[in-house]
């Protein structure tokens, strides 16, 4: 493809934006974060929009109920929130830098519990459009590079509001009938009103081969989130040992100070390969699906934080390698150097060469030839 623009350098700010706003939290002054993220070398930012709470009260302040209390994205207690005209003024901020904005959502639980009435894609679809009029009336539409309409679907973390068929099947299991429906009618209705953006759901998950078998052709991009830890059906998770109170929790954090840097290096070579694997398969499915890729959140290890006995050294290796795999595979349009790109992680985000180096490769890569029919290709740039 002979063009002008390059893939870009995108990290995952999440709910994190403006959850993490007390002092030291990363995020209490925005214009340092984004000078700071433009000088590691990233042109995008993914935040979660909050579409079901903007378009049921803009006005109000919303009691935000955690999520997890052991991890570091998002506020670990309850916290008090207003959207509007937060959500507009941090846009407007990522524009002045020339900083594209790809739009998600986790929908993060507050205290009426708003999310659970978005059991119908039309539901779903009114949103994302209340929420996309608010940008469009600020004149900002031009900073929006795509629109993932739910985090990982249907993960019951975040889609807790839609009732699969069969129940059990959440993680991972976009797949399905009912789950290709929901989707489909709510891109539908959402491009409808802006037919200029791109759309997807996010999903994660080693699954991929169903890229191949699932008419996609209503996404504009594949958003995949793909990690080592998570391939071959949680193998290196199992090998650290699992928390009998979940995978978030003190519990887990300790059991990777225990175990997780010697089960890499016993046997790293396997690890290695797993993850290159991975990727390469994720790149031919996409490509078979038609569809340009995008990831946010990934490579290495799924879960991790500044922590005794948790060195970056390793996690850092093992982000440099997904990234030089993932632009060797020329599918990527959008890729992250993993999923602690980010102020509060201070052992991932102090070290200002090593992100410079792996958003570089990013950019020197090929562009995917899916990119031609997408939308994607006019929002990655700047036209004004």
């Amino acid at each position: 493809m002979t063009t002008s623009i390059h893939p870009l350098a995108i990290t995952m700010w999440d709910f994190s934006w403006i959850e993490r706003r007390w002092d030291g939290a990363g995020f209490e002054d925005w214009d340092m974060a984004l000078e700071q993220l433009k000088a590691r070398g990233y042109d995008a930012v993914r935040i979660d929009a909050f579409p079901h709470l903007l378009s049921r009260d803009k006005e109000r302040e919303w009691l935000l109920l955690p999520v997890w209390y052991a991890n570091d994205w998002g506020s670990p207690y309850k916290l008090r929130v207003r959207l509007f005209p937060a959500l507009t003024d941090f846009i407007a901020k990522c524009r002045e830098k020339r900083i594209k904005v790809g739009l998600s959502s986790w929908f993060r639980e507050d205290s009426d519990n708003v999310r659970m009435g978005l059991d119908t894609p039309q539901s779903m679809a009114k949103c994302w459009i209340d929420t996309l009029r608010l940008i469009d009336e600020a004149g900002l539409l031009d900073a929006i590079l795509y629109v993932d309409l739910c985090n990982e679907f249907p993960g019951d973390f975040w889609a807790p509001y839609f009732r699969n068929d069969p129940p059990w099947m959440t993680w991972s299991c976009w797949h399905t009938d009912r789950a290709m429906a929901y989707m489909r009618q709510a891109i539908d209705l959402v491009r409808g009103a802006y037919p200029q953006l791109p759309y997807c759901f996010s999903f994660d998950g080693d699954n991929t081969g169903h890229y191949r078998e699932k008419d996609l052709s209503f996404f504009d991009l594949a958003e995949h989130h793909i990690w080592m830890t998570k391939l071959n059906r949680q193998q290196f998770y199992n090998e650290v040992g699992k928390a009998k109170d979940g995978r978030f929790t003190e519990e887990a954090y300790h059991l990777l100070s225990d175990h997780a840097l010697d089960v890499y290096e016993g046997k790293k070579e396997y690890w290695q390969s797993l993850l290159v694997k991975g990727v390469q398969t994720l790149a031919a499915d996409a490509r078979v699906a038609g569809l340009p890729l995008a990831t946010t959140e990934c490579w290495g290890i799924t879960d991790y934080k500044d922590f005794p006995m948790l060195p970056w050294g390793w996690v850092k290796d093992l982000c440099e390698l997904g990234v030089q795999t993932a632009c060797e595979t020329g599918q990527w349009a959008l890729t992250a150097t993993s999923n602690f790109a980010a102020p509060q992680f201070c052992g991932m985000w102090r070290d200002v060469s090593w992100h410079q180096r792996m958003t570089d490769m990013i950019h020197r890569a090929p562009l995917p030839e899916a990119l031609k029919t997408s939308p994607l290709y006019n929002t990655m740039q700047w036209h004004t």
